[in-house]
């Protein structure tokens, strides 16, 4: 778990205080504080369980088992917005219990074509359906393969972020002053194929990792220019930091890097037929490894993205997605390469995602599914969620892993093939 920033937890705890100085400001000094300050209170209680269903031995039987409580304060003011969310939980596979700051910012609007927003945040954007192109913002890979809510699958950000709003065109630009890196896998919690070891691993060889963590030496910037032509939205994207997960290994091979990243993408999204089509592209330049001569570093890459949604039945729609992932400088990278195997020069990656709503749209059974015809791996995501009022909702699904090899991205999380179910009750 990423525990937030000393800057970002004094942030959360000052925010309703910044407030009150502005109420009181306007209002004088008289009063009670909450009587000043509008509040929304929203939060859940949420129990999870799950157990994989293949022996692991690099891992434990349970794959989830934890209660989560959530708060979520939000207050409209004159002169701007304040949200802090945070997640209590604790959990039985880690045997301990922890604080998760998943928001606290401000939202303000200072020019008619400006917004603000400065502090802990969830940031995305791109066209894709759980594939990720020109979204460089951090994810959490460990919640999303145990069978936590999809939401968390979006990890928070450290950052400023400015939208500019024009006739012409809209512009975002997102500045984080210290690098956020994914909550990646390292073995905690799932076991891997680790290069070093030529074999599956867990906790056994946790990743280490040297992060970059200087502020404002460390940084990273992301920008999207955005406009909507004839109900289709374009956009183009930019970003430098850093690969979000580990994207290579040191000379000795016993801690992994972070190298430089710099992408620049684009995207179109809009109506097609009787649905919706999405296309996207994204180049990264891994510039650590410039000519691709070291098998070490992640090679530069260009990512092509096409997508189509529609429903092809009452209450029933299907999503489909060709996604492909072509590393550049191919042939440096398999001279540069002593040991283990090579990976392909393109792989290849298709999803169907079925979405059928019943019981007056209180039951949604979903299926999402992962197949790599390069790498002959499948991930597959069933769901059943059922909403029994308007607080409480059940529901019960699996992520399932398997394919021919135990060194490619899907297959190497076959023995972490789980099943879990969960309750939460909304306020």
């Amino acid at each position: 778990m990423i525990r937030p920033t000393t800057i970002t937890a004094l942030l959360a705890m000052s925010l309703f205080s910044v407030a009150v100085v502005a109420e009181e400001g306007d209002e004088g000094a008289g009063g009670s504080l909450f009587s000043k300050m509008p509040i929304e209170v929203h939060g859940f209680y949420e129990m999870r369980a799950g157990y994989r269903t293949r022996k692991d031995k690099y891992a434990k039987d349970m794959s989830i088992m934890e209660s989560r409580f959530q708060l979520d304060l939000y207050s409209y003011m004159d002169w701007g917005d304040i949200q802090v969310k945070g997640d209590i939980f604790g959990d039985l596979v880690e045997e301990q219990a922890d604080f998760d700051l998943r928001e606290a910012n401000i939202f303000i609007r200072p020019f008619e074509f400006m917004d603000m927003k400065i502090g802990r945040q969830i940031l995305t954007w791109g066209t894709g359906d759980l594939i990720f192109i020109n979204d460089l913002f951090p994810k959490d890979w460990q919640s999303f393969f145990i069978g936590r809510d999809n939401e968390y699958l979006k990890a928070p950000s450290d950052a400023v972020k400015i939208s500019l709003f024009d006739d012409w065109a809209n512009l975002d630009i997102a500045y984080t002053p210290q690098f956020d890196p994914d909550r990646y896998i390292d073995g905690t919690r799932i076991s891997y194929w680790n290069s070093p070891m030529g074999s599956l691993a867990g906790d056994n060889a946790i990743v280490h990792t040297n992060r970059p963590n200087r502020w404002f030496r460390d940084d990273e910037i992301a920008a999207r220019l955005y406009k909507t032509i004839k109900n289709y939205e374009v956009a183009l994207y930019g970003y430098r930091g850093f690969w979000k997960s580990p994207g290579g290994q040191n000379a000795a091979m016993n801690q992994a890097l972070f190298p430089d990243l710099s992408v620049y993408g684009a995207s179109a999204r809009g109506p097609v037929g009787k649905g919706i089509g999405n296309t996207e592209v994204g180049y990264y330049d891994s510039s650590d490894d410039a000519g691709g001569k070291n098998a070490l570093i992640n090679n530069s890459e260009i990512r092509y993205l096409l997508g189509y949604t529609q429903e092809i039945g009452r209450d029933l729609t299907m999503g489909l997605q060709y996604y492909v992932e072509q590393m550049l400088d191919f042939h440096a990278y398999k001279r540069s390469l002593t040991s283990g195997a090579a990976r392909d020069q393109y792989r290849h990656l298709t999803t169907v995602r079925l979405t059928k709503l019943l019981m007056n749209q209180n039951l949604r059974l979903s299926l999402f599914t992962y197949y790599s015809p390069s790498d002959k791996d499948v991930y597959m995501r069933p769901n059943v969620n059922y909403k029994i009022n308007d607080n409480l909702a059940w529901e019960i699904g699996a992520n399932i892993f398997f394919g021919d090899y135990p060194n490619t991205f899907f297959g190497q999380f076959q023995n972490n093939t789980n099943i879990y179910t969960g309750w939460r009750y909304s306020f």
